[in-house]
């Protein structure tokens, strides 16, 4: 049964994927929408809802629990980097190309998308784990990720991990390590603005889908092809390795939905600042999130 709940709870993110696609196609969300609400989510909403998590969890999850998640993280961006030097040349031919593909392999959408996954199916108090995740994608990102885009590294892109969503996690790292509790009001507020993050994060996947050719993002079986291994294949390879790390099952269910999230957008953003064609990262982008839906039930369920 434990399959269909968590089958349902994506069904539900799915609707609101749906309420989006509606909302563009009324014109209710339009690209200068899209835009704002883009950075609402990302430089406050998605920030708070760290914050909200670590105030809830303050004296719930261990230290060691926490050294577990950061463990499990690097080993993960370890992992889908080797499979993405490996397996990229299969996908394209075209050099600009297999960087975007190799980046696709790397920088899954954990926060966009993980969070609200991870609030649905888990619950709120489990939010916190995902941050884990996020402090070491922001390093392997910035180091990695740009010195692939731009075949060399520079160390003044570390300046541009400044941001407010790396700044919370690090503050609400601080604050689950010093157990501190903050007043009710304030946890009360910070809660309210971070819940908005997942139902404005789904209805701009949604926004998206409806600008983009159907075509084109459900017409090209290599896509399917990416998206089976991306979401499913190499999850389930890392699976007996993450059970040799924990075998808290917290750990192990956050750990195994944030290994089968989809594409990021960062890859995408990276190219067309780049001027490389986005046209297939995107679609990527499309399919992987909604085949997601049926995925993480089954990485879950496996777990």
């Amino acid at each position: 049964m434990a399959v269909f709940t968590i089958f349902f709870q994506m069904l539900a993110l799915l609707l609101m994927i749906g309420a989006g696609y509606l909302m563009a196609k009324k014109k209710m969300v339009d690209e200068h929408t899209n835009g704002q609400i883009s950075r609402m989510i990302i430089n406050v909403f998605n920030p708070l809802l760290f914050l909200s998590s670590a105030f809830e969890s303050v004296g719930t999850i261990s230290m060691s629990t926490m050294l577990q998640i950061g463990l499990v993280a690097a080993g993960m961006f370890v992992f889908f980097i080797a499979a993405g030097m490996l397996l990229t040349p299969f996908f394209d031919k075209d050099q600009d190309q297999r960087k975007i593909f190799q980046m696709m392999f790397v920088f899954s959408n954990l926060g966009f998308i993980g969070i609200p996954v991870i609030n649905s199916i888990l619950g709120a108090e489990y939010v916190v784990y995902v941050t884990g995740f996020l402090v070491v994608y922001n390093i392997v990102f910035y180091t990695y990720g740009l010195s692939v885009m731009n075949g060399r590294f520079s160390a003044a892109l570390l300046r541009t991990m400044v941001n407010p969503g790396s700044i919370c996690c690090v503050i609400a790292v601080a604050v689950f390590c010093m157990g501190v509790q903050v007043p009710e009001f304030i946890n009360t507020a910070v809660m309210y603005l971070g819940n908005a993050a997942s139902p404005l994060a789904l209805v701009l996947v949604g926004y998206t889908l409806e600008r983009s050719e159907f075509k084109k993002i459900f017409g090209e079986m290599r896509l399917y092809l990416f998206s089976a291994v991306k979401l499913l294949i190499l999850p389930l390879l890392m699976l007996p390795l993450l059970r040799m790390v924990t075998d808290d099952p917290a750990v192990l269910s956050v750990s195994m939905i944030m290994f089968g999230m989809p594409i990021g957008n960062m890859p995408l953003i990276l190219g067309n600042e780049r001027g490389i064609d986005g046209s297939t990262c995107s679609a990527a982008i499309i399919l992987s999130t909604v085949l997601c839906v049926f995925t993480v039930p089954v990485l879950v369920t496996v777990v």
